[in-house]
């Protein structure tokens, strides 16, 4: 079997800002979380048989008190009020659903992604989300990070072309060249060398 790992947060906050407003028969906005369904259902669809979905409940953690300048989520309370919403409605799927409190979904992704690579059972594990944090969970071809909305597969050999070090480096180059969606400065004077 496959095993997919769903940024659930990503997925959310991308169709909150891509798709049409839409409402309930209650009023409350649910136009990100028919968006997110309706990606999800064309996984199964595909044939993705073994699915998990990490969200943040909490959407700043321990992480935020660490480092002051850390991304600051903070957000319209129409797209914050469809996380409970779009967690009941993958459950009610049968999708297992992760709601992040003391963690991040980042964290969650990373320990199932772990814990499915002991798996025998597991052929290879997909982390959906283009987030470059979790490349550091990539490991040959058995653990791969896919890109849903560009439709890119990144394996070992795809992490190191694409930042120039394998992935259990991925922490340390971050942190030197700083990683603006997370809101990480790196060193100054330091960037990413050009890709070709």
């Amino acid at each position: 079997m496959n095993v997919h790992l769903i940024d659930g947060t990503y997925e959310l906050f991308r169709h909150f800002f891509a798709v049409p407003s839409a409402t309930d028969v209650n009023g409350r906005e649910i136009g990100a979380v028919r968006g997110v369904m309706t990606s999800v259902v064309s996984m199964i669809e595909r044939g993705a048989t073994h699915l998990g979905v990490a969200t943040d409940h909490v959407v700043e953690s321990f992480r935020n008190n660490l480092y002051p300048d850390t991304r600051q989520r903070g957000s319209a309370s129409e797209l914050l009020s469809q996380f409970p919403v779009l967690e009941e409605a993958l459950e009610a799927m049968g999708v297992v659903v992760w709601p992040m409190v003391d963690y991040e979904a980042d964290d969650a992704l990373a320990s199932a992604a772990g814990k499915a690579a002991k798996d025998d059972r597991v052929r290879q594990v997909l982390i959906c989300t283009p987030d470059k944090d979790l490349s550091q969970c990539v490991v040959g071809t058995r653990v791969v990070q896919l890109d849903r909305r560009r439709d890119i597969l990144r394996d070992e050999d795809g992490v190191v072309a694409k930042f120039g070090v394998k992935p259990q480096s991925i922490p340390d180059y971050l942190a030197v060249v700083g990683d603006s969606a997370d809101g990480f400065p790196g060193l100054p004077g330091w960037a990413p060398r050009p890709r070709l």
